[in-house]
């Protein structure tokens, strides 16, 4: 699953235009896009990656991406399988760490380059097979008066 993590300020160092990978992203120039932001270059872009990313694999892939490599949303499956991520196989891929749930998945990225591993790493077919699931993580209430604790399952999805 992916988790949109609430992030107070957004590190951008190293980050690219989502548009344009040979300049710097910056922090006034961005587009809300799946609970999270992808960043730019300059005004033109937002215009050119909205006109584009409904129907643009890659440029899907490259906002996706962003939002992982920025930490706005974290993985833990598999985007190839769909299971559970193991960190001794994370590599780095464009400047964003993304782990796999076998050595054959790893490998199978390894073997990709460019905008090929990119879409499937990063395409919508991969984040929402990463996505399907919700993660879960208990929440547990403790009342002050009573000593009692509730504890509750909460879900958080991307849409």
């Amino acid at each position: 699953a992916l988790t949109v993590n609430a992030a107070k300020e957004i590190k951008l160092d190293g980050i690219k235009c989502a548009m344009n990978p040979k300049a710097a992203a910056k922090a006034s120039k961005f587009v809300e896009y799946k609970g999270g932001k992808v960043f730019f270059c300059c005004d033109n872009c937002p215009k050119g990656f909205a006109a584009k990313v409904k129907e643009d694999k890659l440029v899907q892939a490259k906002g996706n991406h962003q939002l992982i490599a920025t930490g706005q949303v974290a993985q833990a499956k598999c985007p190839f399988a769909g299971r559970a991520c193991k960190a001794e196989t994370a590599i780095k891929v464009a400047g964003a760490k993304i782990a796999f749930c076998c050595e054959n998945c790893q490998a199978k990225a390894k073997k990709m380059e460019g905008n090929e591993q990119l879409v499937a790493l990063f395409g919508d077919a991969a984040y929402e097979k990463a996505a399907t699931e919700a993660s879960s993580r208990p929440i547990r209430i403790r009342s002050k008066r009573s000593k009692r604790s509730l504890t509750l399952n909460a879900s958080f999805a991307t849409p």
